[in-house]
């Protein structure tokens, strides 16, 4: 035996754990599992926790899964335990309410999901794929250990991963859901101009009147990063989010505390678009970006305008995006308005393992339905897009 063989030190045995909370991770480890996923990074997740939004008062039980070799964390699963469906956007309240006619219990349950935010990205975070099968394993054993009946979680829901994921979740036998959002593409557009170009006439004619009447009602934008969004423009954003939710007869999930803390914290990926009118503000929408794509996240807004939601939500987003070279815009869930708006449809996955196995074979055959039809929706949409046809 050589010296080198001697004195090398073997790599140690992957640990995961589910009782490190996301304060105990240094940030830098954490973000290092997803490069260009801000709202995956620490500082995001963790202000939904410290502001209360995500925690167990709110029906969130972080219960997080790292993967350490040693002391070296080289993976990590955001997740959560949950007694209720809120806030995830992909709708399982259908299943809930099936347990219950049969004297079940679908609640507590495990969520693999960044709260609130229906943002496809990694759910398995680790630099290599032996580290993501062993999370997701990891993942998939809290519900084995568990009685399908009992006490324990009834399923384990990954809402939002990337295809690769789904396709390693559908390998580990669990159901997989197909869903659409509206996505925006940046061939390189010079500008807003140049980007309507590329529409067909009637669709092309239908954005300028869109923005022409936000014009003629006297309002104009000011669009605002970093450190230059104040105090002031965080209070009167959150007026206009908490007065949106209100009006549809809803309740917040978000607080001020949770939009300040990213505000100091992250300040340098977020967009906050303000509308006024004669020097009062009347709407905000809150991005977040960063090189290369931007997601649409929030708006509200104190007074109704006709366009006024697109102008804030669409078109600023567009050519704040176009200004700076961002490839994507990300419209957020649902919404086939945004279809004639430029944003065209993609396909979002989500995976989910039942315990109870009668269960478990009925939502599989509704999830392979489901996709089917969702295809269908998509094709359907792709003949419906504002852009010209190649002649």
């Amino acid at each position: 035996m050589d010296a080198a063989a001697r004195t090398a030190v073997p790599e140690p045995s992957l640990v995961v754990r589910d009782d490190v909370p996301l304060s105990a991770v240094a940030a830098p480890d954490w973000d290092a599992l997803a490069p260009g996923q801000p709202l995956l990074s620490h500082a995001f997740l963790l202000a939904l926790e410290d502001s209360g939004c995500a925690a167990p008062r709110a029906g969130w039980w972080p219960r997080h899964l790292t993967a350490w070799s040693g002391p070296r964390l080289v993976g990590a699963v955001p997740l959560y335990a949950k007694n209720h469906s809120f806030g995830e956007y992909v709708f399982d309240w259908a299943w809930a309410d099936a347990y219950r006619r049969h004297g079940r219990a679908y609640y507590p349950k495990l969520v693999a999901a960044i709260p609130f935010t229906p943002t496809p990205g990694p759910r398995l975070l680790a630099a290599d794929p032996a580290t993501r099968a062993v999370l997701l394993d990891a993942a998939l054993s809290r519900l084995r250990a568990a009685p399908a009946t009992g006490s324990g979680f009834s399923s384990l829901h990954l809402l939002y991963p990337t295809r690769d994921e789904a396709d390693l979740c559908a390998d580990a036998g669990m159901s997989i859901r197909s869903g659409v959002q509206f996505h925006w593409e940046n061939p390189g557009y010079r500008d807003f101009a140049d980007f309507l170009g590329a529409f067909n006439h009637d669709k092309r004619k239908k954005v300028k009147q869109e923005r022409r009447r936000v014009v003629e009602a006297d309002v104009a934008f000011v669009r605002k990063t970093g450190r230059a969004i104040s105090g002031t423009d965080w209070a009167f954003f959150y007026r206009c989010y908490e007065n949106t939710y209100r009006a549809h007869r809803s309740t917040p999930y978000l607080s001020l505390a949770f939009f300040e803390r990213i505000g100091a914290t992250m300040p340098d990926q977020l967009l906050l678009a303000i509308g006024s009118r004669d020097g009062q503000p009347i709407c905000a929408a809150l991005d977040v970006f960063d090189a290369d794509t931007l997601w649409g996240r929030y708006w509200g807004a104190t007074e109704y305008l006709p366009g006024l939601h697109f102008e804030a939500c669409y078109y600023q987003a567009i050519e704040f995006c176009i200004e700076r070279g961002i490839r994507r815009f990300e419209g957020g869930a649902q919404g086939v308005h945004k279809l004639a708006r430029g944003l065209t449809p993609v396909v979002t996955w989500s995976a989910h393992a039942i315990a109870d196995p009668g269960f478990a074979a009925a939502i599989a055959d509704y999830c392979a339905r489901e996709r089917i039809d969702v295809g269908r929706t998509i094709d359907e949409l792709e003949a419906s897009t504002p852009f010209r046809r190649p002649d």
